[in-house]
């Protein structure tokens, strides 16, 4: 399951995704973020399928990696449907025994639920695939620099941003050999009920925690070896330019937002 965790990780590819303006793409994400969840139609939701098939084929990225970030969280999706099914009361009633009842409404929304957040997840993967997360930082401290005026840290926030993002396949590698090294030493980490299974994630959690702390103490401590001392006076390598693709890409996801609020809007 962990080896099926894709966040954080950039796969460089040369696509036109890849080439767009990051602080662009944060903000059609933005976007695309309201245009998923504004529709109450299935045309809403299909024109909004249409807009990340169309991203995810820009992308030049295998579906096959796509997947592997849906995947981790289905059982999830699958729980919370069959909640919203068994507690929703409203609209025709389909079955119902004792106190069970299914209707139409509770089914409408597990439905729409689970492919809002399917859409969700497959287009913001569009923009941490194709976007590196120290660019991706750089592109949102440069998205709320006017914060500063107000003595807001962006800097600060862009830096935990980053760190977290980079660290996550580190972690995930980690626990990957921990895991590992626990199932030689003979620990049985997948058998058993719920409790035993609860309590085999202590000989992982530990070292797990204790391997955190350790990397964190050695990332502060090459910090201050290198003087870092914030945002103030920096300077940056890479200078951001938005084109002519970035204007039209963002033209386009406006475009979609505005037709599925006109149809949300007539089919009302």
């Amino acid at each position: 399951m962990l080896k099926d965790i894709t966040l954080g990780q950039y796969f460089p590819v040369d696509s036109i995704i890849h080439r767009l303006d990051p602080r662009y793409k944060i903000v059609m994400i933005m976007i695309y973020m309201i245009m998923i969840f504004s529709g109450d139609s299935v045309i809403c939701l299909a024109i909004g399928f249409v807009y990340t098939a169309l991203a995810v084929a820009l992308t030049k990225i295998s579906l096959k990696v796509y997947f592997k970030s849906i995947k981790p969280v289905f059982p999830f999706l699958l729980f919370t449907a069959l909640l919203n099914i068994l507690f929703i009361r409203d609209g025709d009633i389909y079955f119902q025994w004792q106190f069970i009842k299914i209707t139409s409404e509770g089914i409408n929304t597990s439905i729409f639920m689970i492919v809002r957040i399917i859409l969700l997840l497959a287009g913001t993967s569009v923009l941490t695939y194709s976007t590196s997360p120290i660019v991706l930082t750089d592109a949102i401290e440069r998205l709320l620099s006017p914060l500063k005026k107000i003595k807001f840290p962006v800097h600060e926030l862009a830096m935990m941003m980053s760190i977290a993002l980079r660290f996550i396949p580190v972690l995930i590698e980690e626990t990957n050999k921990i895991i590992s090294a626990q199932k030689a030493r003979g620990a049985e980490l997948d058998s058993g009920n719920i409790i035993a299974k609860a309590k085999s994630l202590i000989p992982i959690l530990v070292p797990l925690l204790i391997s955190s702390f350790r990397r964190a103490e050695e990332l502060a401590t090459a910090m201050e070896c290198r003087c870092y001392n914030g945002g103030e006076g920096r300077t940056r390598l890479r200078q951001m330019k938005s084109g002519k693709a970035d204007y039209i890409a963002l033209s386009v996801t406006v475009f979609f937002l505005v037709l599925t609020m006109t149809v949300n809007i007539k089919l009302k």
